[in-house]
């Protein structure tokens, strides 16, 4: 039986945190797509064989909680403490409790269950470990078994979780834990790659050149 894990997701609920993507549309675009790069990611945890149980740290008011538990009904909703990213992780990894825990970041609309349970798998050999993004300077998944889980996440966290004794897992540069989407290019280069449902449906949505031949993973 393959370890069981509790993530954390930090959700922001407004569109301040995807600033860098589409500047050119509005703050209600952004937000939308925001949130749907979140009900993908959370889609392929709940999907994952590895993932137990799966945490949000969010705005408990905002529109994207209330999509979150009608989709994903056995998800857990916390309201974030509005003291930036790392404190809301650590309120999600204060909840929950022992065992095997990770904090994902929720901008991966690309997401499969397959590279999730890869990159747990391999956390599971370690006491603590991360995963960095694509360019190998930020961090998508931090992981502890029994040890103490302290996020870093923020400009250049790969690192600063290495300094704090995480391992860096070599996930392949193909797999979608490594892909987060903070920028038009990444946005792109993600469509290309299949995004989640949820994501393709509001690319549709939005009027070219951003809805062009829209991709979608499933």
């Amino acid at each position: 039986m393959s370890t069981q894990w509790t993530v954390v997701v930090p959700v922001k609920g407004t569109a301040d945190g995807k600033s860098r993507l589409m500047p050119e549309r509005s703050a209600e675009e952004r937000l939308r797509l925001a949130e749907a790069f979140t009900l993908d990611a959370v889609a392929a945890l709940r999907e994952a064989r590895s993932v137990g149980r799966v945490i949000v740290v969010t705005d408990a008011g905002s529109p994207v909680a209330a999509r979150l538990r009608e989709a994903e009904p056995g998800i857990e909703v916390l309201a974030d403490p509005g003291r930036g990213l790392n404190a809301a992780v650590a309120l999600g990894i204060a909840a929950a409790g022992d065992g095997p825990t990770a904090a994902m970041l929720g901008d991966l609309p690309t997401l499969r269950p397959g590279d999730v349970d890869e990159a747990l798998d391999a956390a599971a050999e370690h006491p603590l470990a991360f995963v960095p993004d694509a360019e190998g300077s930020g961090t998508t998944l931090i992981t502890a078994t029994g040890a103490v889980l302290v996020p870093r996440f923020g400009a250049e966290s790969a690192e600063r979780h290495e300094t704090a004794g995480h391992t860096r897992l070599t996930l392949g540069n193909g797999s979608t834990m490594r892909h987060d989407v903070d920028t038009e290019a990444e946005l792109q280069r993600a469509r290309h790659r299949g995004v989640g449902p949820a994501t393709a449906r509001v690319l549709e949505s939005l009027s070219p050149p951003a809805a062009s031949a829209p991709s979608s993973r499933r």
